[in-house]
């Protein structure tokens, strides 16, 4: 859990750090082909490598999700319940600590030879050994073959999390013979990636045609794939600003628009689609629980004064269409998440109430947070500001200190923030990895909560990691928000919207917070 957790850390500065960036327009133009053939997709490109065993980054799952195949994924956007993929079925020991997998018989890759259960024990060893991004995914996890059809996975801990971790195309299975031809290998030394940023060796629906990581991927359908045929001959991913998606998709240069912010889809013509939900970032202020770093906000009623004191319904009206409160620190679409109406309310009076009995008088906070980051097109300077004029009302002195992302997260990253406002991105759609929030994990540290500082919640934690079964993990986990909401110095805040604008004969799109959307269920009418 250390491990991961601070893998977990980096992938999120890596993450920020990308974001922060931003992404120049893509140029090339691609027309729909006629009947429907070609699908243009237009996305702000965060992609590294189309090698499944190092991507990690959300335009590079979407193209391995579309090419390669997992044992387990999940039905549309519903990431409650891992289903049956190149598995037809799959168990859980009793502990925690033994998946087994039976594989479905007559998947084949793309050059037509069978897939098998020694391209499994190669493909997820390769990536937990190569040390690329993805390795925390499988970290402590021993893969075996226990005879052709059946896959044993063996971990050294309880691990109820790992059929959720399974669907993420960064565990796509490989044709071993071809990729061990070119290079691929289960150790540090692999050299495949450089042939499959040109080839695919999947089982995928879709093949890769083409490869540019910073403008352009276009994919062709699978003529050898062994299951339902998709839609679309070709898809072209490319790499546009968010301005320049809304007037592409607009005028029909693209069919598909990934990036657009609440302000952005407002007054989107009929004759487009606007597909509005929550994304699964979970904006949130942190209170400093170090009292080296500060003496006001190690308070718990000043953390209560704040919690009371935000205007949940204002912020979420600055986020725009598709946003949605943050009742707890797991998104809505998860298990275990807490349901809407516990979220915190608005509460002038208690917060002032509050902030009396704290004997604090007239206090004033610095708050830290990225200047040029944002999140699902959501800017986190208004948000500070409207924060600031919340928190004024209540008798609190809000010091809004934007900086840049790199000095503003390794001030995060080093518990070093009085007050911060962030976000946190899922590493994987379960909810074991928001145990980060607890005292003496990553999330925790960085708001100066130390091991032993909770115990309460922390057992609470403790129990949720090794609990066994979809409901009683739920139920465990429901139980660490609210203690966390009660006590804790994290106020979480909204879920950004995530909008995506298709052309009207774009059929099947649902949002998936892992690999965004999945290439192979859009239909075409």
């Amino acid at each position: 859990m250390a491990t991961r957790s601070q893998t977990a850390a980096v992938l999120l500065a890596g993450a920020l750090a990308l974001a922060a960036c931003g992404s120049g327009g893509g140029t090339s133009q691609t027309p729909a082909a006629a009947g429907g053939k070609t699908l243009v997709i237009d996305t702000s490109f965060d992609l590294k490598t189309a090698d499944p065993g190092r991507t990690y980054e959300p335009t590079g799952l979407i193209i391995g999700k579309a090419v390669y195949e997992t044992l387990l994924t999940f039905d549309g956007a519903d990431v409650t319940k891992p289903v049956p993929a190149l598995a037809e079925s799959y168990e859980l020991s009793e502990d925690g600590k033994t998946l087994t997998l039976k594989l479905k018989q007559g998947a084949t890759f793309a050059d037509g030879s069978p897939l098998t259960a020694d391209d499994v024990v190669f493909s997820l060893t390769r990536v937990r050994d190569m040390k690329g991004t993805p390795s925390f995914l499988l970290d402590g996890v021993e893969v075996a073959k226990t005879d052709d059809t059946t896959i044993t996975l063996t971990s050294k801990a309880a691990n109820p999390a790992l059929p959720f971790i399974l669907p993420n195309p960064a565990l796509g299975i490989i044709n071993s013979k071809l990729a061990k031809q070119n290079g691929a290998t289960t150790d540090p030394q692999d050299k495949a990636e450089q042939y499959l940023n040109g080839s695919s060796a999947g089982s995928g629906p879709y093949q890769i045609e083409s490869f540019n990581v910073s403008s352009q991927v276009t994919l062709k359908a699978n003529p050898k794939y062994y299951g339902t045929k998709p839609a679309y001959d070709k898809v072209v991913i490319r790499n546009v600003e968010a301005a320049t998606q809304k007037l592409n998709v607009q005028r029909g240069d693209s069919q598909v628009a990934l990036n657009l912010s609440g302000d952005q889809v407002a007054g989107m013509p009929a004759t487009l689609q606007v597909k509005k939900t929550p994304s699964a970032n979970v904006i949130f202020l942190l209170a400093n629980q170090d009292s080296a770093i500060s003496k006001t906000t190690t308070n718990p009623k000043f953390v209560e004064a704040v919690r009371k004191g935000v205007d949940y319904t204002g912020l979420l009206e600055l986020a725009g269409e598709g946003s949605a409160q943050a009742p707890g620190v797991i998104p809505s679409q998860f298990l275990g998440a807490l349901p809407a109406d516990q979220g915190a309310k608005r509460d002038v009076e208690g917060a002032k109430a509050a902030l009396a009995a704290s004997g604090l008088s007239n206090p004033s906070v610095k708050l830290e947070y990225p200047s040029e980051l944002t999140v699902n097109g959501l800017s986190f300077q208004p948000l500070a500001e409207r924060i600031q004029a919340n928190l004024k009302e209540v008798g609190i002195t809000v010091d809004l200190q934007p900086a840049p992302v790199t000095t503003a997260l390794d001030n995060y990253r080093n518990g070093k923030e009085e007050m911060g406002l962030w976000y946190w991105g899922p590493d994987y759609p379960d909810p074991s990895d928001y145990l980060a929030f607890l005292p003496g994990k990553t999330v925790g540290l960085r708001a100066g909560w130390k091991k032993d500082a909770a115990k309460e919640i922390e057992a609470a934690g403790d129990k949720a990691a090794t609990t066994i079964g979809d409901e009683a993990r739920g139920a465990a986990y429901v139980d660490v928000q609210t203690k966390l909401n009660e006590s804790g110095p994290f106020v979480p805040l909204i879920q950004p919207g995530q909008n995506i604008v298709t052309a009207a004969s774009v059929t099947g799109l649902e949002y998936h917070p892992v690999w965004t959307v999945d290439v192979a269920d859009l239909g075409a009418k």
